[in-house]
């Protein structure tokens, strides 16, 4: 669990830093730096849905796991949480909105095939090296982020606490599941989110990403009846 602590910190340190460079950074400066983000999550997203095998696996994972989370609302669960930081720390005439950044952050900093193996590998065989390698970029990118999305970003640390905590401690039961297949297709599908994400930073679509979820677990049981 340390080194998902040491990436903790880092997206902390990183939406710090953003937070206080923001101040000096004219609204102009900050709208083109949003733009300039989505478009670097769609590249992010575009290359890693090329990883996966089996469309029909990603369909199938896109579709159950819609309805799964369709039906428990994730994106409102998370989003009246969100709602909660917002009202309480969102300053007057601020017209980022708190519960995109938290949403924004939480989404990309925790869907990406780094976190999937970095944290299976963690919890494993004691190798942190990925993990150490995500919260260098993560230290960066949460810098970014955050001097866009403003400090939703900062508090989507105790997501990736969560959920790459929650990986890291179940890795020793869902190991035998996990071959390269199945990760190629969590990975897709997980990609495929971050496209999505990109877009909604665009203004191009208004998804409900987090309802969408549950896709990228989906493949560790697809894989068993659909061969590569």
């Amino acid at each position: 669990m340390l080194v998902v602590l040491v990436n903790t910190l880092a997206v902390i340190i990183g939406s710090t830093i953003g937070l206080l460079l923001k101040k000096g950074i004219p609204e102009s400066i900050r709208d083109i730096v949003m733009k300039g983000i989505a478009l670097c999550t769609l590249y992010i997203g575009i290359s890693g849905t090329l990883k996966g095998q089996n469309t029909l696996i990603l369909i199938l994972s896109m579709v159950i796991g819609s309805i799964i989370g369709q039906g428990v609302d994730l994106d409102k669960r998370l989003n009246s949480f969100a709602e909660k930081l917002e009202g309480r720390f969102k300053k007057p005439g601020d017209k980022v909105s708190v519960a995109e950044g938290f949403v924004t952050g939480s989404l990309l900093f925790c869907v990406g095939a780094m976190t999937i193996v970095g944290s299976l590998r963690a919890g494993l065989v004691g190798d942190y090296e990925m993990l150490m390698t995500k919260s260098v970029l993560d230290l960066i990118s949460s810098c970014v982020f955050a001097s866009a999305l403003g400090i939703g970003v900062l508090f989507s640390a105790g997501f990736v606490l969560f959920f790459q905590g929650a990986i890291v401690l179940l890795a020793q039961y869902v190991s035998p599941f996990l071959g390269d297949y199945v990760i190629a297709e969590m990975t897709c599908a997980g990609s495929l989110l971050i496209l999505a994400l990109g877009l909604n930073i665009l203004g191009v679509t208004r998804l409900k990403v987090m309802n969408f979820l549950p896709a990228i677990f989906l493949p560790i049981l697809l894989c068993m009846f659909i061969p590569a």
